[in-house]
């Protein structure tokens, strides 16, 4: 069982150009689209999470239930759901506006014990940064790793949601030592600062950075780097994509029965390349279609 830990939300999709474009709700949150490009792909998943009882929330739930997803370490309450306002370039890259005030997932409290059977926990994205969640969040991250769970991180720099940017970056390098896999976008990599030789050092097996259409690389703390090129396709939007390589890399890493510091540590070089190319297949169907639709496992193909 793969748990993915965050937030759940609705993208506004804007249909057209324009500002007074018309704005189309669709299902999403960083962590959400992970949970459910596993189960797509065939992953056993539960999503931990807090979701509205509005009429967002139950479609959000459906979602995950449609994708096989496990939901029973679901939280609810009566605060509405947050929303992010998606705005898309002439590349189909999105940038987003969130409304997040009393929102039912900024109230997320740590639950006293995984699901059984958890073999990995992915965190990532708003809910490391909004409180009171965040902090139970990060109490859930440190637990998991004291337990010996393999853990992944996403940062997904939101960054006009940080206030302080600095406190910020501090309190990710503090998260460092209870991550087994990070993985961020180039651009999350410049905003953060420092190298990934930096962060492998402060604790993590390995370091997975994405560079939109031309593809990603891993590095290890052997001083390995490796790049793949990304696979080419015609981009729609890029919603989703991100979420959908984490998605790949823990369903590959589950495939190869990688989820632990050390067997992720002990993969050999056409093991990474072979995953990664994985993950970038998975991520260009996802650019090639409008908003977060994650693949299914036959559209991937075998690892």
């Amino acid at each position: 069982m793969i748990v993915v830990a965050g937030e759940a939300l609705i993208d506004l999709v804007p249909q057209g150009r324009g500002a007074l474009a018309s704005l189309k709700p669709a299902l999403g949150g960083g962590p959400y689209n992970t949970a459910v490009a596993l189960g797509r792909l065939g992953s056993p998943t539960a999503f931990c999470s807090r979701v509205s009882l509005d009429a967002f929330g139950e479609a959000l739930l459906d979602g995950l239930r449609e994708a096989g997803v496990d939901v029973s370490a679901v939280q609810r309450g009566t605060e509405p759901t947050t929303l992010a306002v998606a705005s898309i370039d002439d590349g189909g890259s999105a940038a987003y506006s969130f409304y997040v005030d009393g929102t039912a997932d900024r109230l997320f409290t740590a639950p006293a014990a995984l699901p059984s059977g958890t073999r990995a926990v992915s965190f990532g994205t708003c809910s490391l940064v909004l409180e009171p969640g965040a902090s139970a969040y990060e109490e859930l991250l440190r637990a998991a790793a004291a337990q010996g769970v393999f853990t992944a991180l996403d940062p997904n720099i939101r960054a006009g949601l940080i206030p302080d940017a600095d406190a910020y970056r501090a309190r990710f390098k503090s998260w460092l030592p209870s991550v087994s896999l990070l993985k961020l976008s180039e651009e999350d990599a410049l905003w953060l600062g420092g190298t990934p030789q930096e962060w492998l050092a402060a604790g993590p097996s390995a370091v997975v950075i994405t560079h939109g259409g031309d593809g990603l690389s891993v590095f290890t703390r052997d001083g390995s780097a490796l790049p793949v090129p990304g696979e080419k396709v015609d981009v729609v939007d890029t919603i989703g994509a991100g979420d959908t390589v984490n998605a790949a890399l823990l369903h590959g890493l589950a495939a190869m029965d990688a989820l632990s510091p050390a067997a992720l540590a002990a993969l050999r070089v056409d093991d990474w390349a072979r995953l990664l190319r994985f993950a970038a297949r998975a991520a260009a169907i996802t650019c090639s279609r409008a908003g977060a639709e994650p693949p299914y496992a036959a559209e991937v193909g075998a690892l």
